[in-house]
């Protein structure tokens, strides 16, 4: 077997010229990638250029106009996404959106709901508060008296116990000072190497995105207009300009910006 192809072997996930819409908004227009099985992938950035809307039609949650969404070598695409959660994987939402009123016990079992092994849901419980000892601490606390932070942890952990081989992370450091997000990232970076657990990650603090991925895409109005290695990423003058903030990036780095036609 080439090398080409036992990469090829490898991808978990593949997007093929995918563009999907919210009405008449066409969010995001021909986007292709690929995710290796036990990689974090990160995908960066600005605000509106649809990186969320990526990991929702992923999941199931946008039906995307045209293209194709394969996981584990089958069509996803507008699956159902209770379907696709069957199949191994999960979706950590953009402002963590856990079941309030609900004990945090309660929101961890709720991300089990598709399983019946008792009592592997029982040591993947013991798993996640091993990972979040603070999660232990607060069981019986309803999650909405949980602290951002917290809530944060809580969604990770609340996606772990389906037993994804893939996760979909949707920026997890929205709104966290920076303290939380360097324990969050730790985490997220110790599942990827203890279980095996692939990673899609959406994230537009860049530096730390980049310094825990392994493949990056970048993403501008709804197009991918590179992809590299992170440590090829992290070294274009263009990332470290527009992204890590290593250059110019005042009012005439914005400039420079706008009148960009193409990235080098």
């Amino acid at each position: 077997m080439s090398a080409t192809a036992a990469r090829d072997d490898d991808v978990i996930l593949a997007l093929a010229n995918v563009e999907s819409a919210y009405g008449p908004i066409k969010a995001i227009r021909g986007v292709s990638l690929k995710v290796r099985r036990g990689e974090i992938v990160t995908v960066l950035g600005s605000n509106g250029a649809g990186k969320s809307t990526i990991l929702k039609t992923i999941s199931g949650i946008l039906d995307p106009n045209r293209g194709t969404v394969t996981f584990k070598g089958q069509n996803i695409t507008a699956m159902d996404p209770s379907l696709i959660v069957r199949m191994g994987l999960s979706h950590v939402p953009e402002g963590r959106e856990v079941f309030p009123l609900l004990s945090v016990r309660d929101n961890l079992l709720m991300g089990a709901y598709t399983r019946h092994d008792r009592d592997a849901v029982a040591r993947d419980m013991e798993m996640a508060y091993a990972y979040f000892p603070i999660l232990k601490e607060r069981a019986a606390q309803d999650a909405g008296l949980l602290s951002g932070g917290q809530q944060q942890m809580l969604a990770i952990s609340r996606a772990l116990m389906a037993a994804p081989e893939l996760m979909l992370l949707d920026e997890p450091s929205l709104g966290l000072s920076p303290k939380l997000t360097r324990e969050i990232f730790e985490i997220v970076v110790r599942i990827n190497r203890e279980r095996g657990t692939t990673m899609l990650l959406v994230e537009q603090n860049a530096n730390m995105a980049l310094n825990v991925a392994d493949h990056g895409y970048v993403l501008e109005t709804g197009r991918i207009v590179m992809d590299d290695t992170c440590a090829a990423l992290r070294e274009k003058e263009d990332i470290q300009e527009f992204y890590l903030g290593k250059k110019d990036t005042g009012v005439r780095g914005e400039r420079r910006w706008k009148k960009k036609k193409t990235w080098r």
